[in-house]
């Protein structure tokens, strides 16, 4: 008996091992990570009436309670080395008419660790919750940016001297973020440029960032300007703008993370993608004698979740998936782009040569759905890199399968499955 549950357990070993294997591509775990906390449908949730105001300034160490339902009424700035802690399960809405942003200045902290069946949520405060409603969430920190002197502000009709980011402590800690959901936010800024869901500057890489959820966000999801980061787990659904963005020398680990597009909530015009890796928004404000951008991506997921992407491509509604800038270095693999046009552009100021080329890596990656996989911007023959990134060195594969035949389950409304089929790579390998 002894002996053939030994072996039984073998075999469970060898089909777990097997199932790993074939869906490494991608997110990845035995298990759906997206369950429980993430919500694919937040304007049918209530959430209650906000019994409890945040206003001003907090300056010494302060405590939401699940308890109760915080509205943010303008913005509020977490100051003098104050830390903010949220329990699991608190709610806090950002107010639509003061334009509600949390600021977590330089030196604060913000802790927000939720749990996977009680997450903390940030969202709108509008009966009919639409992109952009309110502010969002903005926090800054002192690890080194690459703008000249070494540090800058944000924007945003904030305050430029409390919004200050920048500095030499790559290992700083500006908090935690874990199973927090970001609703609704990235307001448009009268006489300036739409604010981001959630803005991480400077921030340094003892700083805790997983498991956190943007959705419909009028700006970028994820905006990463600066610092040095590892982030994983992160969800960006039906953003405006970027999903992923990464400016002014971030230097970034980001693994196990999806971005869903959809060709008619989110932007088709230029400038609007899944990830944009550069090295600086302006480049007279640039030190390049500091590091530019290194991204480091592996287990993405980025798709376009429409039910007809060759229609929404033919009408011109899908654009790229992936744009690098000039100076900026990006690293991705095994990852999937799903149903865009074309999968990866690279700025047209990138010499195509074998040194930038090997700053630009696609390894172990799945293609499926693409109008054309790697493109130099505004030049329609990419002979050059289809011959470079077609090696066989680099494992990259090709598919032509619609959604419900590359992914698990993404049509399930309450708990979609992003994670590819087992055995599609298998499948697909040979159809170069």
């Amino acid at each position: 008996m002894k002996k053939a549950l030994h072996i039984i357990g073998i075999a469970l070993v060898m089909v777990c091992t097997s199932a790993k294997a074939q869906q490494e591509k991608g997110i990845i775990g035995y298990n759906n990570w997206l369950n429980n906390w993430t919500e694919f449908k937040p304007n049918k949730v209530e959430y209650g009436e906000a019994n409890q105001i945040l206003a001003g300034m907090i300056t010494t160490n302060t405590k939401l309670e699940k308890r109760n339902v915080y509205v943010l009424q303008g913005s509020v700035y977490v100051t003098n080395n104050a830390v903010l802690t949220i329990e699991p399960g608190t709610v806090i809405i950002g107010d639509y008419e003061t334009k509600g942003t949390l600021i977590i200045t330089k030196g604060a902290q913000i802790i927000a660790d939720g749990l996977e069946t009680d997450p903390i949520v940030f969202t709108s405060n509008k009966g009919l919750k639409k992109a952009g409603d309110w502010g969002g969430l903005v926090i800054l920190g002192d690890a080194p940016i690459n703008k000249f002197g070494g540090v800058s502000s944000v924007t945003y009709d904030l305050n430029p001297a409390l919004t200050i980011y920048g500095g030499t402590n790559a290992e700083s800690n500006s908090g935690i973020l874990r199973f927090v959901r970001i609703e609704f936010a990235g307001k448009k800024v009268k006489g300036a440029s739409t604010m981001n869901a959630l803005t991480l500057a400077g921030l340094g890489n003892k700083t805790v960032l997983e498991n956190i959820m943007v959705s419909y966000s009028g700006g970028d999801s994820f905006a990463m300007i600066g610092g040095d980061l590892n982030v994983s787990k992160l969800v960006s659904y039906h953003s405006i703008n970027d999903d992923f963005k990464f400016t002014q020398g971030t230097q970034c680990k980001i693994f196990n993370s999806l971005a869903v597009r959809s060709s008619y909530l989110t932007s088709n015009k230029d400038g609007s993608r899944c990830m944009e890796v550069a090295s600086y928004d302006k480049k007279e404000e640039t030190d390049f004698t500091k590091k530019q951008t290194v991204v480091a991506a592996s287990n993405i997921t980025m798709l376009n979740d429409s039910q007809n992407i060759s229609a929404d491509i033919q009408s011109g509604l899908v654009k790229e998936a992936v744009y690098v800038g000039n100076d900026a270095s990006l690293e991705m693999k095994r990852s999937v782009i799903s149903g865009f046009n074309p999968a990866v552009i690279l700025s047209n100021q990138i010499e195509i040569n074998d040194k930038n080329l090997k700053k630009i890596k696609f390894e172990e990656m799945y293609f499926n759905m693409c109008k054309g996989n790697i493109f130099t911007e505004y030049n329609s023959n990419n002979e050059d890199l289809e011959n470079w990134y077609g090696n066989s060195i680099f494992f990259n594969v090709y598919s032509q399968s619609d959604n419900n035949e590359t992914f698990i389950d993404v049509l399930n409304p309450k708990r979609p499955d992003f994670r590819l089929k087992i055995g599609k790579i298998t499948a697909s390998a040979s159809s170069k």
